[in-house]
C-alpha cells in the first residue's frame, strides 16, 4: 500500500520546494558525513526540533537502507509493528519499503508481526522521511513502530534485528525517532535528559531504560532507543556521541515549560 502523509502541513510544510529548501537548510554543509550504525533524532514539529535532526543527519552518510524505528504514540495498531509493503509518500516523493528486509525481521522475533494500522496516523517516522530522501532520494526503508513493551522484550527483539542486520551484504542506517523530556522547565529537562544521554554514549540500553523510569524521565521514544542501542551493539558499535541538544523553549522563549531535542550518532 502507499502510506500518505499524516502530518504534512503541520508538523513540516506540505509544498515540495518548501520542505526541500527547509531540510536542505537544516541539514547543511558545515560538517563532512560519516559512516554510522544508527543516529537518534527527535520527532517535533521541524520548527521546534527541525534543526537538532538536520544537523544529525548532516553528519552522517544514509546508505540505501534505512531502518526507522519510532514509538507508538496513537495507540493504533499491533504492539511490535513492522511495516511490511508498499512506500510511503512525502511531498518530495515516494519512500520504497525494503521488503526483502522487512519479511527478514519480521520473521526474526515471535511478536513482531507486519501491520499498516499502526504506522498510519504516526507521526514518529513520517518526519524522518525527507531528511533520509534529501540525504539519498535511492534510500528504501524498513518502519517499525513500537508500543510500550517490557525491557527484556526490547532487548531481545534488538538482538534479534541486530543479527538480520549483521548479515546483510551492505550497511544499515538504523534510526530511532525521540524527543526527550516533556514539559518541565528547561534546567530540570537537562539534567534530566543529561542522565539519559549518558546511557546512550554508553550503549547501555538496560540502563537507558531503567534510568528513564527510576528518574521519571518523560523521554517519548525510549523503547525505540533501547531497540536500536541493543542492535548496534550486536554490529560492533563502539560508542554514542550526542551531537546536539536543546530545547523547545529556545523558539518559544520560554523556558518554563519544554521538551527536550537531542541528536545523538552511533558509530
Amino acid at each position: 500500500m502507499r502510506r500518505m502523509p499524516a502530518v504534512a502541513g503541520h508538523f513540516y510544510p506540505a509544498g515540495a520546494e518548501s520542505l526541500r529548501s527547509m531540510v536542505s537548510g537544516f541539514i547543511g554543509k558545515s560538517a563532512p558525513s560519516r559512516p554510522a550504525i544508527g543516529v537518534m533524532v527527535p520527532h517535533a514539529g521541524y520548527v521546534f526540533s527541525g534543526s537538532f535532526a538536520g544537523k544529525t543527519f548532516g553528519q552522517v552518510d544514509v546508505p540505501p537502507k534505512v531502518l526507522i524505528i519510532g514509538p507508538n504514540h496513537t495507540g493504533y495498531g499491533q504492539s511490535l509493528a513492522v511495516f511490511c509493503r508498499g512506500s510511503w509518500v512525502t511531498p518530495l516523493g515516494e519512500v520504497a519499503v525494503e521488503e526483502s528486509l522487512a519479511d527478514k525481521i519480521v520473521r526474526s522475533y515471535p511478536r513482531l508481526c507486519a501491520d499498516d494500522l499502526a504506522h498510519r496516523f504516526e507521526h514518529s517516522l513520517e518526519v524522518q522521511l525527507p531528511f533520509i530522501q534529501i540525504k539519498n532520494p535511492q534510500a528504501r526503508i524498513v518502519p517499525i513502530c513500537l508500543a510500550p513493551v517490557p525491557l527484556h522484550e526490547l532487548l531481545l527483539l534488538g538482538e534479534a534485528i541486530g543479527k538480520v542486520l549483521a548479515e546483510e551484504p551492505d550497511p544499515v542506517l538504523l534510526v530511532a525517532s525521540s524527543d526527550m523530556t516533556h514539559y518541565e522547565p528547561g534546567q530540570l529537562a537537562r539534567q534530566k535528559d543529561r542522565m539519559a544521554l549518558e546511557k546512550i554514549c554508553r550503549l547501555d540500553p538496560e540502563g537507558l531504560y531503567r534510568t528513564v523510569s527510576d528518574e521519571h524521565i518523560s523521554m517519548c521514544g525510549v523503547v525505540s532507543m533501547v531497540v536500536m542501542l541493543a542492535a548496534a551493539k550486536c554490529l560492533g558499535a563502539l560508542k554514542g556521541e550526542v551531537v546536539c541538544y536543546g530545547n523547545s523553549g529556545e523558539v518559544t522563549g520560554d523556558q518554563s515549560e519544554v521538551v527536550g531535542y537531542a541528536g545523538v550518532v552511533v558509530e
